[in-house]
């Protein structure tokens, strides 16, 4: 039988954003931005997006221990919301594109970073920031970091994870939306560092590997643990994803 995950990040206290910021019109277009200290403002702003395998039932307020354990580490942070709609794959990369390019000009973060971006997310997170790393529409990035990435759908739908959560995703097969596989895209021109769990049985290491496979210019980082070690503050993967950030 699989070890059960460690789920106790997720109920981790933490405040509120220091801001909320708005990049579109419907209900979920909503940025938490949470202000680092000390050496932030000459560090790119981590744009962090959540996961939960594109499901309406998960959204940004579970990486608030994450957010607030990076802006102690000096990093601000803009975690998006985005539409979570079943069978609506599109409307969901159209929000993470609109927010990155919102963010890339916001007012309202002048000097609370190095003006760079930085993309940063978790599980389908993860494979939402892959696939930014070349949309057109997002503009220049100093870099990704996908924790525990979903970063192969077909093998995903293959492996019918979290309930066939591909399929409901995209509304039909992996086969018929190659254009959102990250693995399937070409070469991403910024640089990619995906860290990721040995025992993760959410979302197997197999689908980082494959990823790498496919961009052999990635970077993998393996660390001990299951899915959620990798945006636990407490663990051991934490300083890894320290690095990851410092060294994109």
């Amino acid at each position: 039988m699989p070890a059960e995950e460690d789920r106790s990040v997720l109920g981790l206290p933490a405040p509120g954003p220091d801001l909320e910021l708005r990049y579109g019109g419907h209900a979920d277009a909503v940025v938490d931005v949470r202000f680092g200290g000390g050496e932030a403002a000459a560090r790119p702003l981590v744009v962090f997006v959540h996961g939960g395998f594109w499901r309406p039932a998960y959204d940004r307020v579970h990486v608030r221990p994450l957010t607030a354990a990076l802006a102690d580490a000096g990093w601000t942070t803009a975690a998006i919301e985005y539409r979570r709609v079943p069978g609506r794959p599109d409307d969901t990369v159209d929000d993470v594109a609109a927010a990155i390019g919102y963010l890339a000009t916001a007012r309202e973060l002048a000097g609370y970073s190095d003006g760079r971006l930085l993309l940063a997310g978790h599980s389908a997170g993860g494979h939402l920031v892959l696939q930014a790393a070349v949309d057109r529409r997002v503009p220049e990035l100093a870099g990704v970091v996908a924790l525990a990435p979903v970063a192969d759908l077909a093998l995903a739908e293959e492996l019918a994870l979290d309930g066939d959560a591909v399929h409901a995703f995209l509304g039909g097969p992996a086969a018929g939306r190659p254009d959102l596989d990250p693995v399937r895209q070409p070469d991403p021109a910024t640089p990619v560092t995906i860290v990721h769990g040995t025992t993760d049985e959410i979302v197997p290491l197999a689908l980082a590997r494959s990823y790498v496979a496919a961009h052999p210019t990635a970077r993998l980082a393996e660390v001990d643990g299951g899915h959620f070690v990798v945006i636990d503050p407490r663990s051991t993967a934490w300083p890894v994803l320290l690095a990851a950030l410092s060294t994109s």
